[in-house]
């Protein structure tokens, strides 16, 4: 395939299916399947890729756009963003095809999903912002409307909320940047980055914009502008408040997309772009973003062990997992101390796991609104925890699946949630010990939100409305047995993805500035 654009095939691949789907009628289904096929096939060709690219970004495009403007349609992709493609990729199928019953405009439904792959395709293989910045936005158009016209009772307001919320993290994100333009007339992220480690940005951005404000220099509102950005949409604590109400009311499958791709877009951009170009601030902030970590990872862990509601409960816990990966980040963000090895050894076990545990959260978190999507299609609806009960009697094979996506949300060893806080934890420690010692709560409450989902869904007295409840069937154990056996696999051997992704990690901290 060389020669042949393969990053621009993989974004405009859905878009071209998505244009099929919406005439489609009653097949959009199979057209959609297919196309989320074939791009997860170029996706894992992309991934096969890293190994020889050694840590540097490859299978770069660059074309002129308004060279005037510091715009370029430029491309490329490291071990970080190729992990983030098939992480796209696998969701966006298990989305589909946990999406069977959409019998309400169906051409659209599947269209507007297509089209939001494409926006994750486009957002983890952009090296320019303004080409990065339109497929930000472009994910966030059809997720509104897919919450909007398909969700739940109340899908107006918590559609509403999750546009405005992360709308108003674009703006902060599209003001810091067209400040750094003014100051560098570049929009290019591997330039900028080259800039910031040599302090050459901040320079410039001081040389243009003044000394700063309120006893803040300019580069320091910048850098606050861009993490508000991404703190929406990962979502860190107190940004955070639009994600119950969305998880909540959306439709299952577009819940999964929403928890095991579309919030890691908020942590590829703190990977990408706020540590790379705005690293020296960050580390100046640290003690602060660090509480806000810890917060996040403990207090989502006790929000959700006091839901009922089984989306709200995963909805809280997605909090607190994607809470371990801003630790990791933030932990990181020190200055190098020369002739410290254990120090590097640290910050590159810490960034191994946050990559790491993005992987493996998007996957058993999708996974975990699949299996609610499932409850809800056998009961009528039903999603209260206190609504179900002996489960594993009438149907001991969804219990078993779903049994196993639980223990691995809750981290337990063997399996892919494991090993990537495992890292995490053994990174930050050294790095930040008091903050990894009170995020260890987050680990213990968690381990008892999930115990408790167990015990109140599969043991006990099946419920009257709950006698006749169909295992799985055929097809849906199919559907499922790759993405339960990608999480044994995964916790069994890590290198799989570790060691691809190590030389990434180490170049990307080559490159960084605190």
């Amino acid at each position: 395939m060389s020669g042949i654009p393969v990053l621009t095939l993989l974004t405009v691949l859905p878009l071209v299916g998505a244009a099929i789907a919406l005439v489609s009628g009653k097949h959009a289904r199979a057209v959609a399947i297919l196309t989320t096929v074939a791009c997860l096939l170029l996706a894992f060709y992309v991934w096969m890729q890293v190994p020889a690219l050694n840590g540097s970004m490859g299978m770069v495009e660059t074309h002129a756009w308004a060279p005037s403007l510091g715009i370029e349609y430029h491309l490329g992709v490291d071990g970080l963003g190729a992990l983030m493609l098939v992480l796209s990729a696998i969701v966006t199928l298990m989305s589909v095809d946990a999406a069977h019953r959409v019998h309400h405009q169906p051409g659209l439904y599947f269209g507007l999903v297509l089209m939001l792959e494409s926006g994750l395709f486009g957002s983890f293989t952009a090296l320019n912002f303004f080409h990065w910045f339109l497929f930000w936005e472009l994910s966030l158009i059809p997720a509104f409307f897919l919450i909007k016209l398909w969700g739940g009772t109340r899908r107006g307001p918590a559609a509403t909320q999750f546009f405005v919320y992360t709308m108003a993290g674009s703006v902060a994100l599209l003001v810091a940047f067209l400040a750094v333009f003014v100051a560098t007339r570049s929009m290019d992220f591997q330039y900028l980055t080259f800039q910031a480690s040599t302090g050459e940005l901040e320079r410039a951005v001081t040389q243009h914009l003044g000394s700063g404000m309120l006893g803040w220099p300019v580069m320091m509102w910048l850098a606050v502008g861009v993490l508000a950005g991404f703190a929406v949409k990962v979502p860190m604590i107190p940004f955070h408040t639009w994600l119950p109400a969305a998880y909540a009311e959306a439709p299952s499958p577009v819940t999964m997309l929403l928890t095991g791709a579309m919030s890691k877009m908020g942590v590829y951009g703190l990977l990408r772009i706020a540590l790379p170009l705005f690293g020296h601030q960050i580390a100046q902030m640290r003690t602060p973003l660090l509480v806000l970590a810890v917060a996040t990872v403990v207090m989502g862990a006790w929000a959700a062990a006091a839901q009922t509601d089984l989306k709200r409960v995963f909805a809280y816990s997605s909090v607190n997992h994607l809470g371990y990966c801003l630790l990791g980040i933030f932990a990181l963000a020190v200055p190098f101390a020369a002739g410290d090895p254990g120090q590097h050894a640290s910050q590159a076990a810490a960034l191994n796991g946050v990559i790491l545990q993005m992987f493996n959260h998007g996957i058993t978190a999708a996974a975990l609104f699949w299996f609610v999507a499932l409850l809800q299609q056998r009961t009528g609806g039903h999603r209260g925890i206190d609504q179900f009960g002996g489960l594993r009697k009438p149907a001991p094979v969804l219990a078993g699946l779903m049994g196993i996506a639980l223990f691995s949300s809750l981290g337990l060893p063997g399996l892919n949630g494991f090993i990537g806080e495992f890292l995490i934890f053994r990174g930050v420690f050294s790095l930040a010990w008091f903050a990894s010692a009170v995020s260890v709560l987050g680990l213990l409450v968690t381990a008892v939100v999930i115990l408790t989902v167990i015990q109140k869904v599969f043991t006990g007295p099946v419920p009257e409305h709950c006698e006749g409840f169909p295992d799985l069937h055929t097809g849906e154990r199919v559907a499922l047995a790759p993405v339960i056996g990608l999480m044994v696999l995964i916790g069994i051997l890590p290198g799989l993805i570790v060691n691809s992704v190590n030389p990434t990690v180490q170049n990307l901290l080559a490159h960084w500035r605190f």
